[in-house]
């Protein structure tokens, strides 16, 4: 399951976000966040706790079902009563769920977690980044493991000089993606492809903000 990975601000943060916002709506998201232990009801139950004992006063909390689905807006009229006592809204979501409820809402949003990246769980508690979506992928040629977000330096042409016994000089815990590449491809009798020298990346390949129009006989 794919992931948007997110961890929360520091609490001086939140404070100076908050500073002159006295009355709070609280909005957590019952996918992404809850799986990360960042924004699901608990997280929200504790983070109201936490306002009032600061002298802020929590109109009210809930966690959506998924925070940035089409369906959000729905969701959000029925609390539409106590959010319209708030000040702001301060949402523990990815940042995907705080500009979906930006749109829904003519409320201030405070966004309470940061949005690392997005990632998969691939062991109880631990979430990998799987993909930059730099929009240049080479999947095609290292055997389906991406260098880019594999290799602490991200390197496309690799391995670099500092990999020990299958290991990553950076993180000595960490298997070197280029020899997992390595494995891989022998694995698959396609060793030939680690011979093509890739270019210099194209680190903006879709200008931003980015945007993808369908092209007219695929609507």
């Amino acid at each position: 399951m794919i992931r948007s990975i997110t961890q929360k601000k520091s609490d001086v943060e939140i404070d100076r976000l908050l500073d002159g916002l006295g009355r709070i709506f609280i909005i957590g998201c019952g996918t992404c966040t809850t799986l990360t232990h960042t924004g699901g009801l608990p997280e929200v139950k504790s983070m109201a706790e936490s306002l009032r004992a600061k002298g802020k006063l929590v109109t009210g909390e809930m966690v959506l079902p998924v925070a940035c689905d089409n369906m959000t807006g729905e969701t959000l009229k029925e609390w539409s009563a106590k959010m319209d006592q708030a000040d702001a809204l301060l949402i523990m979501t990815c940042a995907f769920g705080v500009q979906t409820i930006a749109r829904q809402s003519k409320k201030m949003v405070v966004p309470a977690l940061d949005t690392l990246f997005i990632g998969k769980e691939t062991a109880v508690g631990q979430f990998d980044e799987i993909c930059t979506q730099c929009g240049t992928c080479i999947l095609g040629e290292t055997g389906g493991i991406c260098p880019v977000t594999s290799c602490h330096k991200g390197l496309v042409n690799g391995p670099c000089g500092g990999t020990n016994n299958g290991k990553c000089e950076i993180d000595e815990n960490k298997d070197c993606a280029w020899t997992l590449i390595y494995n891989r491809l022998k694995e698959l009798g396609r060793l030939q492809s680690m011979r093509k020298l890739q270019g210099p990346r194209n680190h903006q390949s879709e200008p931003s903000p980015g945007k993808f129009i369908l092209p007219r006989g695929d609507q």
